[in-house]
């Protein structure tokens, strides 16, 4: 029997590495991200071309792989409303990873389009929407499991937040969702269910 401990752990230590592999991404051509000036931004982005493409497919990955996590976490909560929730906080990240992974590839294949934000933008609003509703499941989910509290607080208490700054200013910056992912993975990872030792197998019992 695979005990929930060893799943929670494995779950939260997947959406750690796929925040990190996101974040490194997207850190790979300094200030290119908080630049306002497009001329600037492009000069930034045509002396860094190949550090920018390399960045744009890590990230990608990154995008790819934390929903992952979270179907993994989904698949270890025994059963009941948090189950549910938190595979519908999955299903949402699985349905936005995609939107998200093509304006990446984008970003690598036209620099010029980026650096002065042309075309359309309904892919990233809806991507950025589905994370917010993948956060408003989430919350409840983890308030509902044996997990220290402030993690599904925090969860909830930034969907108003973040909504509010994406209807006021149709963007926000993706790094804020995986600020708050992370630290649920750091959570599970964390995670020994009670009346286990450290490791989270009982006496007797089978991994297998």
């Amino acid at each position: 029997m695979v005990l929930r401990t060893v799943d929670y752990k494995r779950a939260g230590a997947v959406i750690v590495a796929a925040s990190c592999c996101w974040l490194a991404g997207i850190s790979f051509v300094g200030t290119v991200h908080v630049t306002k000036d497009p001329a600037a931004r492009l000069a930034m982005l045509q002396r860094g071309r190949g550090r920018w493409v390399a960045g744009q497919f890590l990230a990608a990955a990154g995008t790819a792989a934390v929903p992952v996590g979270f179907v993994r976490f989904a698949r270890s909560v025994r059963s009941g409303p948090a189950k549910n929730l938190a595979a519908g906080a999955a299903g949402a990240l699985l349905a936005g990873a995609p939107l998200f992974i093509v304006a990446l590839a984008g970003r690598a294949a036209d620099l010029e389009r980026f650096a002065y934000r042309r075309g359309p933008n309904w892919p990233f609003l809806t991507y950025a929407g589905l994370h917010i509703g993948a956060l408003a499941a989430l919350g409840p989910a983890l308030l509902l499991l044996p997990l220290k509290p402030w993690t599904g607080a925090t969860a909830l208490a930034s969907v108003p937040v973040f909504g509010i700054i994406l209807a006021g200013t149709r963007d926000i910056p993706p790094l804020v969702f995986y600020l708050v992912e992370a630290a649920v993975g750091v959570q599970l990872m964390r995670y020994e269910e009670a009346g286990l030792p450290p490791g989270g197998q009982r006496r007797g019992e089978s991994r297998g």
